[in-house]
């Protein structure tokens, strides 16, 4: 019990992150009613924009100067495929049966995947990125907060409370939840449609951005691959936490990285449950969770329960 403190905090940062993107597809799909799984790619983009922008800086820059123009150079990447992908694939398939865009979003992320791969130098291995330099953060005796863990568990609540007083209160935001609500009505009063959507991609790709530079912070490295799964988890950080429900995104995220953090720490010190334990068996007990969540409360956490649009 002495470790509950430290892996607590694992958990959150790690929830933290996984809300961060999950936030892009609760956006998506909150308005669009789309499952736009090339996001992860989105996010792994975003890392290697962010990676080209700090090797373009002069070597010796400070990290405090150099983390903002990562994000910023990250986010451009990232907005700019996340809108060429609406433009270009999704919005010829708006009014197409919905497994038609599933399936491309698939076959997208795919691709951009492959495109890394083949045409980002040295981007078969792992590619080195900047890291936090200095001791972590001591809290309590047995509680050490690392640098990458404090910046993403700062950032994410700011982004998301951000967000959410967008939405709420400006008129971009207001319009965006009457395109949600019904897009053929929002047109009608006047709404640009398209605008909105493009605006929700946009939104979503530059917090995979700021995800992607707080992972690469705390591991170290980026690879092409680190969106698969990282994508699947946050999607299911979505749906945990009631897709469509920005709060939800982040709540959802939070319970995912706790399961996570604990069932590493803990499972395997339970009498005959160690071949079920340790960091092997982490991700299947996140979706275990998220089984039983779905089986109780189908709409999520924090979700409404709503009628399917037509």
């Amino acid at each position: 019990m002495n470790e509950l403190p430290q892996q607590l905090a694992n958990g959150l940062a790690l929830g933290a992150l996984y809300g961060l993107i999950a936030i892009g597809y609760t956006m998506v799909y909150g308005i669009v009613q789309l499952i736009n799984f090339a996001h992860g790619e989105i996010f792994m983009i975003g890392g290697f924009g962010a990676l080209t922008t700090y090797l373009a800086l002069p070597s010796g820059t400070s990290l405090m100067v150099v983390i903002p123009l990562m994000i910023i150079g990250g986010a451009i990447a990232s907005v700019a495929v996340a809108t060429a992908a609406e433009r270009f694939a999704y919005r010829p398939l708006r009014g197409a049966p919905r497994l038609a865009p599933l399936i491309t979003a698939i076959g997208l992320s795919i691709v951009l995947q492959q495109l890394v791969w083949g045409f980002y130098p040295d981007a078969k291995k792992p590619r080195s990125f900047p890291e936090f330099q200095g001791e972590s953060f001591k809290i309590f005796d047995n509680l050490y907060l690392q640098r990458a863990d404090a910046f993403i568990l700062v950032l994410a609540p700011l982004c998301m409370l951000a967000l959410g007083m967008f939405v709420a209160k400006s008129r971009s935001g207001r319009a965006m939840q009457a395109t949600a609500q019904d897009p053929d009505t929002a047109k009608l009063m006047g709404i640009n449609t398209d605008r909105i959507i493009v605006m929700a991609f946009a939104i979503g790709a530059a917090f995979a951005a700021i995800a992607a530079v707080a992972y690469g912070l705390d591991k170290g490295q980026i690879n092409f691959e680190m969106g698969f799964l990282l994508g699947l988890k946050a999607f299911t950080a979505a749906v945990l936490g009631g897709i469509g429900n920005i709060y939800g995104a982040m709540v959802g995220g939070v319970v995912l990285g706790l399961a996570e953090a604990l069932s590493i720490a803990y499972i395997e010190e339970i009498p005959g449950m160690q071949q079920l334990g340790g960091g092997a068996w982490a991700n299947v007990w996140a979706f275990v969770l998220l089984i039983v969540v779905l089986l109780v409360r189908p709409q999520g956490l924090l979700g409404e329960r709503v009628a399917d649009r037509a």
